[in-house]
């Protein structure tokens, strides 16, 4: 990234870019039984939507984040041929319009979709994403019962999304007991469905951390081993492609070592993360702060780049520009907190 600098005046500081996000779990019941997910819930006998998030639990939760540009609709899987995959799809699209109706823009990941369900999606979100997670002997028995999790059906995803023409963003979950070549073979693949379709606007670089009593922060040895991994994930990607890292995941004090390896984005930071429940967010004015004594600076932005807002279509355009038009208001004259 250049940095601008004049006469007299120091050099700018490089901007990191996050998006004030509203997270929205259509259902926490799922299909897939993955060995380290602290999100899942066994499907309900009464029915796979038991838990199904209402019009009007959403809307309070909407009305209780009102900076919030970004949905993010966060889903459990029902599988492809269950008699209850139709109800599930249709509440992924009514929250998407609820979320479309106050003038938000809904990013969604509810796992593998077929062609029509992403394209049907693709026509409400201004951008999408599933994470790669990652391949290798690791992942794979981590995934036994996963069948969504199997690598050929992620990458044929990101594929479709790349047809499709959608702003995408996937992602690596690290520190499960891959190999530095697993993580680089990851990469590469990325990278070249990035030169296939150009559509990865975020590869999120994800620590895994265990959840509830077992939780801890990354030590100095596992950060200095994923700082390698960031500086690869640089060197390997294309260059617009943004590297994310999720900020709660990351020791604060010590996220300024990963901006200098590569990061440049924080992603959608709701005012709590609904899978990493035992860490906390931190405020955005306390990343601020952090940020600015190592010479960065936090800018918010749309869950879709700049760079890929003219692969929407135009509703979707003309959405994000009024999207955008408030959160810069609102940053300008100080965003109301809802951490406490």
């Amino acid at each position: 990234m250049l940095h601008s600098t004049t006469p007299r005046v120091r050099a700018a500081a490089r901007p990191i870019t996050w998006s004030p996000s509203i997270t929205l779990v259509p259902t926490r019941f799922c299909f897939n039984t993955c060995g380290y997910c602290s999100f899942r819930r066994p499907p309900d006998p009464a029915g796979p939507l038991a838990d199904a998030l209402s019009d009007s639990a959403a809307q309070a939760l909407l009305e209780a984040r009102p900076e919030a540009a970004e949905v993010l609709l966060l889903s459990g899987e029902v599988a492809p041929q269950s008699p209850q995959r139709r109800a599930w799809f249709q509440r992924l699209l009514a929250l998407c319009r609820l979320a479309w109706s106050q003038g938000r823009l809904p990013h969604t990941n509810a796992g593998p979709l077929s062609l029509a369900e992403m394209a049907a999606l693709g026509r409400l979100n201004a951008s999408m994403g599933l994470m790669l997670e990652g391949l290798g002997p690791a992942y794979d028995a981590l995934h036994r019962h996963a069948p969504s999790k199997r690598l050929a059906v992620r990458l044929g995803q990101l594929d479709q999304a790349g047809r499709l023409g959608i702003p995408f963003t996937t992602g690596l979950l690290l520190g499960v007991g891959e190999s530095h070549a697993d993580r680089r073979a990851a990469l590469e693949l990325l990278a070249q469905l990035q030169r296939r379709w150009g559509h990865l606007q975020e590869v999120i670089l994800q620590p895994f951390r265990p959840d509830g009593a077992a939780a801890v922060l990354l030590t100095a040895a596992e950060q200095a081993d994923l700082l390698v991994t960031i500086a690869e994930a640089r060197a390997i990607l294309p260059p617009e492609v943004h590297l994310q890292l999720p900020p709660n995941l990351w020791p604060l004090e010590a996220l300024p070592d990963a901006l200098a390896a590569g990061i440049d984005d924080l992603g959608g930071i709701d005012s709590s993360d609904v899978i990493n429940r035992a860490y906390p967010q931190p405020t955005p004015a306390r990343l601020a702060a952090v940020l600015e004594r190592a010479g960065f600076s936090l800018v918010p932005r749309l869950c879709v780049h700049p760079a890929w807002r003219h692969w929407l279509p135009p509703p979707i355009q003309r959405q994000a520009h009024r999207a955008e038009a408030r959160l810069l208001a609102s940053s300008s004259s100080g965003p109301r907190s809802p951490w406490p």
